[in-house]
C-alpha cells in the first residue's frame, strides 16, 4: 500500500512545508555551528602559520614534520586549491596527499630521497600560488600580529565554507534519527544501541536500531556488498521471519543537489529486492528541498516516503 508516492496532488503543499521546516532549522543551527567551527579552525590556521614562519620559510622539512598542515596550506593559495588540483599541478601521487591530510602521515614505503623530491614539488606550488592579498607580507612589509590574525580568519572562512555542508548534513541526519527514535519509543518500541554486534536479522518485533548493515548481492559480479541503512525497525505485529522496515533519512538544502543523488536510493532498492524479494519495504524520511522531479523519480521506482513535518505517517507502514 502506498502512503505518499501515489498522491501527487499533495506533493506541492508538502514540498513548501518541507522547505520551510529545513530553512527554520538551518537559520537556528547553521550560524552557531559555523561560528564554533570558525573559532576552532582559526586557531588551527594560526598554529600552521606559526610553524611555517607565516609561510615565509615554507620548507619541505616543515611538511615532513607536520604533514597534517597540508589542507591549511591549500587554503593559502590564490585560488584555494582542491586536493585533486594540487595533485595535478604538483604531479605527485594522490594517495600521498590523501595520507598526509587524512592520516597526518607520510608515505611509509617512500625512500627519503624520493620523499624529499615529492615534498619539494608540493611546497613549490604552494609558494608560487600563495595569496598575497591575504598574506601581504610575502610580497612586502612585515607579518604583524594583526595581519597574521586577519589572514588566519580569512583562511578559516575558506575552510569552514568547504566543511560547512558535511557538518550541516551530519547534524541534520542525527536530528532526523533522533526524531524517529523518539516517535518509536512513544509507541513502545525499544532501541538497541550500536556496538552490540546486532545484525538486521536479529531484530525482534517491537525493536529498532540505527545505522545497520544489510548485505546484498551485486547482480553484475555475484559478490556481496554491504548497504548501510539509517534506521531498521521490526514492526510489533510482524512475524519473526518478516523483513524489517528500512528507513533512509534524507535532507537537502537545495533542489539541484537532490536530483543528482536520486539514483542512489533507486539502486539500493533494486539491490535489496533482487536479494530479498519484492516485499522489501524501503522508505525515505524527508526534510528540505525535494521537488516534484525527485519525488516522481522515486515513486516510479516504487519508493515511498514520509515527510518530517508529517512524521505520524510512519504508522501507515505498520508501525
Amino acid at each position: 500500500m502506498a502512503v505518499n508516492r501515489d498522491k501527487p496532488d499533495k506533493w506541492k503543499k508538502d514540498i513548501a512545508k518541507s522547505v520551510d521546516l529545513f530553512n527554520k532549522w538551518f537559520m537556528n543551527f547553521a550560524p552557531k555551528t559555523f561560528r564554533e567551527s570558525r573559532v576552532k579552525t582559526t586557531k588551527e590556521v594560526a598554529a600552521t602559520l606559526k610553524i611555517t614562519d607565516n609561510l615565509i620559510n615554507l620548507k619541505r622539512g616543515v611538511l615532513k614534520k607536520y604533514p597534517g598542515i597540508l589542507p591549511t596550506l591549500r587554503m593559502c593559495t590564490c585560488p584555494p586549491l582542491a586536493r585533486d588540483r594540487l595533485v595535478g599541478l604538483a604531479q605527485v601521487s594522490k594517495s600521498m596527499i590523501v595520507r598526509m591530510e587524512k592520516k597526518q602521515k607520510l608515505p611509509a614505503k617512500l625512500k627519503d630521497e624520493e620523499l624529499e623530491k615529492e615534498l619539494k614539488k608540493i611546497t613549490k606550488i604552494i609558494s608560487k600560488m600563495a595569496d598575497y592579498d591575504i598574506l601581504p607580507w610575502l610580497e612586502k612589509g612585515k607579518a604583524t600580529p594583526q595581519k597574521v590574525y586577519r589572514a588566519a580568519t580569512i583562511i578559516a572562512d575558506r575552510f569552514c565554507g568547504a566543511v560547512a555542508d558535511p557538518l550541516i548534513r551530519n547534524a541534520q541526519e542525527a536530528r532526523q534519527l533522533d526524531l524517529i527514535g523518539k516517535w518509536l519509543k512513544k509507541r513502545g518500541y525499544k532501541h538497541i544501541p550500536p556496538g552490540t554486534g546486532l545484525k538486521y536479522t536479529d531484530l525482534k518485533p517491537g525493536f529498532f536500531s540505527f545505522r545497520l548493515i544489510v548485505p546484498v548481492r551485486n547482480s553484475e559480479n555475484g559478490k556481496t556488498i554491504n548497504i548501510p541503512v539509517d534506521a531498521v525497525v521490526k514492526p510489533r505485529k510482524a512475524r519473526a521471519k518478516n523483513f524489517p522496515l528500512l528507513i533512509e533519512a534524507k535532507s537537502a538544502g537545495d533542489f539541484a543537489n537532490v536530483n543528482k543523488r536520486r539514483k542512489e536510493e533507486a539502486k539500493k532498492v533494486s539491490q535489496l529486492r533482487e536479494t530479498y524479494g519484492k516485499k522489501v519495504q524501503f522508505i525515505l524520511f524527508l526534510c528540505g528541498y525535494f521537488d516534484s522531479g525527485y519525488l516522481g523519480y522515486e515513486a516510479a521506482e516504487g519508493i515511498d516516503w514520509v515527510w518530517e513535518h508529517r512524521i505520524n505517517d510512519l504508522a501507515q507502514f505498520g508501525l
